[in-house]
């Protein structure tokens, strides 16, 4: 009974923490929909007045982008701004061909009278931190906007963020992200749906409250004087943009989010390129929390409401270890419920845990109605959404766990960026891409045992106890098994 008792107790461990993490979801719904009734009127600079227009530099770090940097510069080139108060920054560490290119199309922009430069350096010290770092010592700009080379904001977004830095308390505005390529195909569908949830629900719900919330790496803008204040970037986790978000707010600095201004982006449409940009994200916000948790716990200045919060937001990755280890461990708890008669009412209370998942279904609809409206139809189409996202996130537990916990115990690893495709060109094939990864991850022939592992667990839903089985679980486990499926097939055949 020793081993089962160990089992039970790591078990119910997991369930509370989850169960945790879905209160403070329900939370952030709260904060989210309050925030959608009362509309807060903040300072702003009146652009009709030049004197007030301030000096703006655009920072756009990329390396070997050859996919998509005509798209990225044609489309910066368009942004609706006096000339004389914008600067370009084309922060370029690329060692294959698309530098000279890039250098050429540069030249052409420049002659007609765009201020834009392009800066390289020697080595990629510090990886995409470092090149902000290095763009910043020459920034003419008393406000940075940055944009990854997939993302192309509309002609008017500077008029759009600019002005809420009239409140000298800002240190950045964040804008929503877009996805150009939603509906490509089951996984882009599956990263929107995860993505739409955490720039409504918990960016809104956070931040309107007074919450850290965090600079998502891309489409927002920072003061200048705030990174200098908070140290500047540092290279030394995965998220670098989470790391100087926290480091700016623990200064006092104020995050201004805009939910109504979107910017559009492409979405990873390959399971390789979607693995490594879940492993950074992952990583690195285990790093974060690693790196940042004792400075927000001891803070004299946050509210213990904000530093649950905050430690929450900081543990967002380690949910998937959390996940993973009750879908190990369902199968056994499955069978020590149907062995042990005395441990019933163990059982009864520990199905009360289900409200996790009708948290997250709530939750999630309000997000998901908040970008393609409500109705009966509408509604039917999200329940199918919801639980294919559900079946693909846990299919992406072992690879998310193993960068969660490489985060924890301070193993380091490359920055490794996301390759691009440009969507427009996709159905004309994306193999050709060079910079698809062509190795298979070890980690997929964990998957594929975990499919089996599942398949099992349905198997034994037919045979345990002796009133017929228990298929309380059922569900569970098929969910599990279509999701690891997905993945280790994908994985394998290295299609989107």
């Amino acid at each position: 009974m020793i081993l089962e008792s160990i089992i039970i107790a790591v078990y119910s461990i997991a369930l509370l923490l989850i169960f945790m993490y879905a209160l403070a979801q329900l939370n952030l719904l709260f904060n989210y929909l309050s925030a959608r009734k009362n509309h807060k009127d903040s300072p702003t600079f009146d652009f009709s007045q030049e004197e007030e227009i301030p000096f703006v530099t655009i920072q756009l770090p990329v390396y070997n982008e050859l996919y998509v940097m005509d798209r990225l510069l044609e489309n910066i080139a368009l942004i609706d701004y006096p000339k004389n108060k914008l600067e370009i920054q084309v922060l370029d560490d690329s060692t294959d061909e698309s530098f000279e290119e890039t250098a050429i199309h540069i030249q052409a922009l420049q002659k007609t009278g765009l201020d834009i430069q392009h800066i390289s350096r020697e080595n990629r010290v510090g990886f995409k931190a470092g090149a902000l770092k290095e763009g910043l010592k020459t920034a003419k700009g008393e406000y940075i906007a940055i944009f990854d080379a997939d993302f192309l904001p509309k002609k008017d977004w500077l008029k759009n963020t600019i002005p809420y830095f009239k409140d000298p308390e800002i240190g950045v505005v964040q804008t929503r992200w877009g996805h150009l390529n939603r509906d490509y195909s089951i996984l882009t569908r599956v990263q929107a749906f995860a993505l739409d949830a955490h720039f409504t629900l918990e960016q809104v719900g956070r931040n309107s409250k007074g919450h850290f919330i965090n600079f998502n790496g891309t489409a927002g803008v920072w003061r200048k004087e705030c990174i200098l204040d908070a140290g500047n970037w540092e290279g030394d986790t995965l998220t670098e943009d989470l790391d100087l978000s926290y480091r700016a707010q623990l200064k006092n600095w104020k995050f201004k989010y805009l939910e109504n201004v979107e910017t559009p982006a492409e979405l990873p449409v390959v399971i390789s390129a979607a693995r490594s940009q879940q492993f950074r994200w992952n990583k690195g916000g285990a790093e974060n929390f690693q790196k940042m948790a004792w400075r927000v716990f001891k803070s004299p200045d946050l509210s213990s409401k904000t530093k649950i919060h905050s430690f929450l937001h900081l543990l967002n990755s380690t949910m998937f270890l959390n996940i993973l280890i009750v879908a190990i461990l369902s199968i056994p708890m499955l069978y020590i419920k149907n062995e042990y008669e005395h441990l019933k009412v163990y059982f009864f209370v520990m199905s009360f845990f289900v409200i996790s998942t009708i948290i997250f279904f709530i939750c999630y609809w309000f997000t998901f109605k908040s970008i393609y409206g409500g109705g009966f139809k509408r509604f039917l189409k999200y329940i199918g959404m919801f639980f294919t996202f559900f079946s693909v996130a846990m299919g992406f537990s072992v690879h998310n766990s193993i960068a969660v916990l490489e985060g924890h115990f301070g193993k380091k690893s490359e920055f490794i960026r996301t390759p691009k495709f440009n969507i427009g060109d996709l159905k004309n094939g994306w193999k050709g891409n060079k910079y698809v990864t062509k190795n298979t991850s070890p980690n997929v022939i964990i998957e594929g045992v975990l499919m089996l592992y599942f398949a099992f667990g349905m198997y034994s839903a037919f045979i345990v106890g002796d009133h017929g089985g228990d298929f309380g679980l059922f569900p569970f486990h098929l969910m599990l098994f279509l999701g690891f499926g997905f993945v280790f097939f994908k994985s394998l055949t290295s299609k989107a």
